[in-house]
């Protein structure tokens, strides 16, 4: 299961290479005006293992790694029946079309990264005056880690679109979309460290890069689902941890994204 998130991305791939052949066989569609729009959603992540070094010698003295940890998520769509829709795990993305269908897109996602507990990992390093070079199990009074208020990915994207179909009134089409960009990981971590908890605020910590492919249907005109694949690179070198400690780990993602919105065209 945990492999899944780098064999996601190389399906991503194959799509993406699909749609630009796609675009180039068709004939061109009618040019269209430019347009702004706006979509709300929810996403489903998963999460390849990785390895987290926690280091602090100030107010301890300890630099250690944990190895090939798992993690999942937490979409908790089942808060959206009690109006409390920023708890899931949101997506939302702000873009706008130029006159030849390139465009550019900021988006946020929302996900959640919670390390699996009472796991078997292989630790190095040291801990005090213990060297460190064996496997442990992983549990609350030891260790708990978790992006839980977000691992939250802000990117800026660039994006094509093709249109595959429209109606005769104009009210319906359906459009390919390829996006590909970069931006900051800003997590807000909880971590249990030697039985002392600390719930961080958020911060920068690292950097993320992905690529995405959608689906958008129009109905009325300017309203549009749009589900989507997403993969991605995440990489956060400096998370906050207990005291002046700090923590740095990497991993690919793969996402299943569904977004509703508007668009206001020009």
């Amino acid at each position: 299961m945990r492999n899944r998130p780098k064999a996601i991305f190389i399906c991503i791939l194959f799509l993406l290479s699909c749609l630009f052949v796609q675009a180039q066989e068709n004939i061109k569609p009618e040019k269209k005006k430019g347009a702004f729009y706006f979509s709300w959603g929810y996403n489903k992540d998963w999460f390849s293992r990785s390895d987290i070094h926690f280091e602090d010698h100030i107010t301890d003295n300890y630099d250690f790694t944990v190895h090939r940890v798992s993690a999942g998520d937490a979409p908790r769509l089942d808060k959206i029946f009690n109006k409390e829709f920023s708890v899931p795990q949101y997506s939302y993305r702000v873009g706008y079309y130029f006159n030849n269908n390139l465009g550019i897109e900021i988006s946020f996602d929302h996900a959640k990264y919670i390390m699996d507990q009472n796991q078997k990992v292989h630790i190095t390093g040291y801990i005090r005056e213990e060297q460190l070079d064996k496997d442990t199990i992983i549990g609350e009074h030891f260790l708990m880690f978790e992006h839980t208020n977000g691992a939250n990915f802000l990117m800026l994207s660039v994006l094509k679109r093709k249109e595959f179909y429209h109606n005769k009134n104009g009210k319906q089409n359906l459009e390919g979309l390829v996006k590909a960009g970069g931006g900051v990981v800003i997590p807000k971590t909880d971590v249990t460290l030697f039985n002392e908890r600390r719930d961080n605020v958020f911060h920068v910590a690292g950097y993320i890069a992905g690529i995405e492919a959608d689906i958008r249907y129009h109905f009325c005109k300017r309203f549009f689902l749009e589900p989507a694949i997403k993969g991605s690179y995440a990489n956060y070198v400096n998370v906050l941890t207990i005291g002046s400690a700090h923590a740095n780990h990497h991993f690919f993602a793969a996402e299943l994204i569904l977004t509703g919105g508007v668009e206001f065209p020009l």
